[in-house]
Order: structure tokens, then C-alpha cells, then sequence
């Protein structure tokens, strides 16, 4: 049963009782809503940069709490500056560009705000709008898919790749590509060749760990092959609970990185979501509750705090993304919205199930001719259409 409130429009506000009531949820998104520019550009914080990716997670969390000047702002925002290649550059100030590289994920999650758009406010009409955008960037981002499934993430001003794949990467892009298969059946505009891709995305995330950069250390490659969806049920279970203490202070909330003591509220957040698409909803409330100690009483949310001191770090800094975060966890836990299952693995078209991994012959891959067989994370049974 959807839990929230209607808060003087017509958006069911998020609640998870005992833990956000819906005019908190309400209060972090009117503090975003106080950070966006003029132009709809959603910065990090005032005066500080804005990256699309979480302009687009800020902007979810505006449409969630039935800010629909401010989401439509936003999303206009990224029509004006979408290069004619269908990518974004990474950084923004509201001088201009600030970091002229691409991120392939951060070009992909037009994808998911757009498509989160419509099943909260269960129109197309912003959806229709946009197409083309979407269109454009996912058509972008795959022209950089590898051979073995993954997708390159970092391409240079001058259009080359600067580095190879990185799992939390490829992992946010497969769920971003699936949100455009979505998009597209929605308005009856199929695109198999994206349906494909995912299929071979999803693939690598779970069979090709060897493909993508090591960075373990970080939280979010711990988490995000579960919270994207790539991998569901038992298997993300026992990925999220192989490795819990590495990355989660009980009473506190997720590392951002292991062996340091630094609790990020945005990757506590996610984690929760993670947890919850993963049937662990026990830890997913607990893990939103030990977030709220970086809640200020306006709404918006710290960064991070560093233990045992408890002091705020980085600095002072309090950011929309984290307090968006926030918000898709809260939606995600209770149900208010017809978007609230779309990080736990609802709403979502099933993957095309490949029986086969690719393969490039580098030893760093499975399958194939001159790879080397590494044990399959998930076993015959669970890799299908999911």
C-alpha cells in the first residue's frame, strides 16, 4: 500500500513512517528546489558546479515532491546544452563549462529521470517532449559499448576514450538503458538494438567482473550491480551481504570508501534502495534511519561525516544530490508513486537473456576462446530474462 501525503499538489509525497514523514520528504525537495539557478541548472550547492547526472537525480526528487515548474525547468536545462552528439559535458558552472570530458553514464540517466517522470505523473507529455534527447544520448552512450558488453566511461575533449570500464559505471548505464527500452515501448517506438545492448550490458556486470577497472574500495561498486538490477534476488543478497561490514558502520550509515571511517548519506541511501530490490527490507529501513543523523532541519542533508569525531566532511558541505537520494529512497521503501519500484526492480522490461558471454580474447574476460574461465557469480539458474 502506497504510504505518503498529498502536500497542495497533486504528487503523493513519500513517507516511511517512523522514519520520514511526508512533509520532511516535502522539505528536501523545496531545498533543492532553493539551490536551482534561474536557467534550471541544479548545482551541487550554491555557486558550486552541477554535473547532469545528479542534476538528473535532484531532478526526480523535485518531480516526487510535485515541483512540476522546477522539474520541467530542469530537464529544459538539458535540451539547451545537449552537445549535437547527444553527450554533456561533465561539469557546469553557470559561467559555462567547466570540465569539457564525458561520462557515459552521466549522459545515459536522462533516461531514467525521464522515464521516472512519466510513471510518477503518469503522462508522456514531458516524455514526448524530450524524446529526441533521449534518444540522442542513449544512441551516444552505446556507440561506446566494448565488445565484451561493458561501456567505456570517460572519453577525453578530443573524442577518445581516456580509460576503460568501470563496474558502478556500466552498472547505472544498464539500468539506464533498460529505462529507455521502457521509454521506447511506451510510446511505441521500439529500439531492439537498446534491448540488445542491455542484454550485453547486463551481462558483463555479472559474468565480466575482470572487464571493468578494479576499484573495490569503493562503496558503490559493492552495491550498484544490485541496485541497477543486474543482479536480482539471492544473488544480490548474498553480494550485498558478503562483504556488509567492509562497507557499513552499524548505527551510522555506508563508507564511501573501505578502511576509512568517512559515512556518506547519498551512498547510504542507494544502499538502502539496494537492499530493498534485494528483499532485505529490514536493513534497508534501518540503513534510511542511520541517514537522518545528517539531516538538517531545513530538509536538506551533510555530504558525509567523518567518524569518530563527527565532524562534517567535506567541509561544510551539504548537497542536493544527497538530499535527492534521500527522497528515491523514501519513494522506493513506501510506495507512494508509480515510480517507487523502479530502482527495486519493477517497471522495468525484462533483460534478454544472452547464454553466452562475449568475449574479446583479453584474459581479463569470461568465455570464449583465450579467456579464462572464471566461477560464474550467479550459476546456470538464475542468469535468464529477468
Amino acid at each position: 500500500m502506497s504510504v505518503g501525503a498529498r502536500l497542495g499538489s497533486a504528487a503523493l509525497v513519500p513517507e516511511v513512517p517512523g522514519v520520514l514523514s511526508a512533509a520532511q520528504v516535502h522539505r528536501s525537495g523545496r531545498a533543492i528546489a532553493a539551490v536551482q539557478c534561474r536557467d534550471g541548472m541544479i548545482p551541487w550547492f550554491p555557486e558550486g558546479h552541477c554535473d547532469p547526472w545528479n542534476h538528473v537525480e535532484a531532478t526526480m526528487a523535485l518531480t516526487l515532491c510535485g515541483l512540476a515548474g522546477e522539474a520541467e525547468a530542469a530537464f529544459g536545462w538539458l535540451a539547451a546544452r545537449q552537445l549535437p552528439d547527444g553527450s554533456w559535458f561533465n561539469y557546469y558552472r553557470t559561467s559555462g563549462v567547466e570540465d569539457s570530458r564525458i561520462d557515459t553514464n552521466v549522459c545515459a540517466y536522462v533516461a531514467t529521470g525521464l522515464w521516472h517522470h512519466a510513471l510518477v505523473t503518469g503522462s508522456s507529455d514531458l516524455l514526448v517532449r524530450h524524446w529526441r534527447m533521449l534518444e540522442r544520448a542513449i544512441d551516444f552512450v552505446l556507440r561506446w559499448q566494448r565488445p565484451d558488453g561493458s561501456v567505456h566511461w570517460s572519453i577525453d575533449p578530443s573524442g577518445r576514450s581516456e580509460h576503460g570500464a568501470l563496474l558502478t559505471g556500466s552498472s547505472s548505464v544498464f539500468h539506464s538503458v533498460r529505462c529507455a527500452v521502457a521509454a521506447a515501448e511506451a510510446l511505441d517506438r521500439p529500439r531492439p538494438d537498446w534491448e540488445l545492448a542491455a542484454g550485453r550490458l547486463g551481462h558483463a556486470v555479472v559474468h565480466h567482473r575482470r572487464a571493468f577497472d578494479p576499484k573495490e574500495e569503493f562503496a558503490m561498486d559493492w552495491y550498484y550491480p544490485a541496485l541497477s538490477g543486474a543482479l536480482t534476488g539471492e544473488a544480490a543478497r548474498r553480494r550485498l551481504e558478503a562483504t556488509w561490514t567492509t562497507f557499513v558502520i552499524e548505527g551510522a550509515g555506508v563508507r564511501c570508501v573501505s578502511g576509512s571511517d568517512w559515512v556518506t548519506a547519498a551512498e547510504t541511501a542507494e544502499c538502502a534502495m539496494a537492499c530493498a530490490g534485494a528483499g532485505m527490507e529490514q536493513r534497508a529501513l534501518e540503513l534510511l534511519a542511520w541517514g537522518q543523523g545528517l539531516r538538517l532541519p531545513d530538509g536538506a542533508y551533510w555530504t558525509g561525516i567523518a567518524l569518530p569525531q563527527g565532524t562534517t566532511f567535506p567541509g561544510g558541505e551539504r548537497t542536493t544530490y544527497t538530499a535527492a537520494a534521500m527522497v528515491l529512497a523514501a519513494d522506493a521503501l513506501c510506495g507512494a508513486s508509480g515510480a517507487s519500484g523502479l530502482f527495486v526492480g519493477e517497471t522495468l522490461p525484462a533483460v534478454v537473456e544472452l547464454s553466452e558471454p562475449f568475449c574479446t580474447g583479453d584474459p581479463g574476460h569470461t568465455g570464449g576462446l583465450g579467456c579464462v574461465a572464471l566461477p560464474d557469480p550467479l550459476g546456470p539458474d538464475d542468469v535468464r530474462r529477468r
